[in-house]
């Protein structure tokens, strides 16, 4: 069987123009070219943008949302009425920073 196929694969080669078989299917045209690596190059770089603006994007959101998450929850709890206004304030003054 072996045997067979490799004559098989002799006979379809010996077919076959000289050029093409000598030099495969780019027809002795230059040789090796990078041109071929623009292709997977850019989707590389676009995939990478992509994660670059997500993660940045998430990172400034997730930052606003434990600074201002606070905040928001003070609020809340104030318009509830379940702390009164000085209360509200001092927690306020820590959550920003802003101690004496």
């Amino acid at each position: 069987m072996l045997t067979d196929l490799a004559t098989t694969v002799t006979a379809a080669a010996s077919r076959l123009p000289a050029d093409l078989a000598a030099h495969g299917p780019w027809d002795g045209a230059g040789g090796f070219s990078p041109w071929f690596l623009l292709f997977p190059l850019f989707w590389i770089l676009v995939i990478g943008l992509f994660i670059f603006i997500a993660r940045r994007t998430w990172r400034r959101n997730h930052e606003w949302a434990t600074a201002r998450g606070g905040e928001s929850l003070l609020r809340e709890r104030y318009a509830r009425g379940e702390i009164n206004e000085s209360e509200y304030r001092e927690r306020l003054q820590v959550l920003r920073g802003d101690q004496k």
